[in-house]
């Protein structure tokens, strides 16, 4: 099966005098099925080899395919595209904007699909009734506590079904109580086939992993 996504080579550096290398020359395979957690010091790679991975950013060196395709010389708008149709986003800060309903946050995540309005409007209350807040569909996001805000913010990712779920420190601002409830969403997800790549200091979140990651000084290496 065509993995999901292949860096092969890939690195990214900084820098014109004194080069920093973010992430060194790198092969991964992303596979379907996946739950890769990726552990590190602060600064050591971790979130740049995240945004390879999500075409956030792209490699200066080797190549990044997505289902097959190499999207390292494609336009933005292209790789655009291709992040609204097949990945998802989760951050620690929870990019909600006030002034719009729980609900409506969720629906922002597929504005720019193909969708029409009524069908973004019945996947948005799907979405957030899967992660437990049908209840406060209608709150504003300043309302909410830490944990359900990260709740929305991942009814909001995964509303549209991607192919692949990535979270950048999924857990960094919760409590343990909220924590236990985003790793059992995250545990159900990943039943349901969705692949997952999560980036994480929690020692309690990386052993969630079937694959785990370590990231130190832009090298990455597989752990047993």
């Amino acid at each position: 099966m065509t993995p999901v996504v292949s860096l092969r080579s890939a690195g990214r550096s900084y820098g014109d005098g004194q080069v920093v290398h973010a992430l060194r020359p790198t092969d991964l395979v992303v596979r379907r099925g996946d739950y890769i957690t990726v552990t590190g010091p602060s600064g050591s790679g971790k979130s740049t080899l995240l945004n390879l991975v999500g075409l956030l950013d792209r490699p200066d060196t080797g190549t990044c395919h997505v289902l097959g395709r190499d999207t390292a010389g494609l336009p933005e708008a292209e790789r655009g595209a291709l992040r609204a149709e097949l990945f998802g986003f989760v951050f620690q800060a929870f990019h909600l904007v006030p002034g719009r309903s729980a609900l409506e946050n969720v629906e922002l995540g597929m504005l720019y699909g193909p969708l029409p309005p009524a069908r973004r409007r019945a996947l948005a209350r799907e979405a957030i009734e899967r992660v437990r807040l049908a209840h406060r569909a209608d709150a504003d996001p300043r309302t909410l506590s830490g944990g359900e805000r990260q709740r929305v913010a991942l009814a909001r990712a995964v509303a549209g079904a991607p192919v692949l779920l990535l979270c950048d420190e999924p857990t960094g601002n919760l409590d343990g109580a909220n924590t236990r409830n985003i790793l059992e969403l995250l545990r159900r997800l990943h039943g349901t086939g969705m692949t997952l790549v999560v980036v994480t200091h929690d020692p309690d979140v990386a052993r969630q992993g079937t694959r785990r990651l370590r990231v130190d000084d832009g090298t990455v290496a597989e752990e047993d």
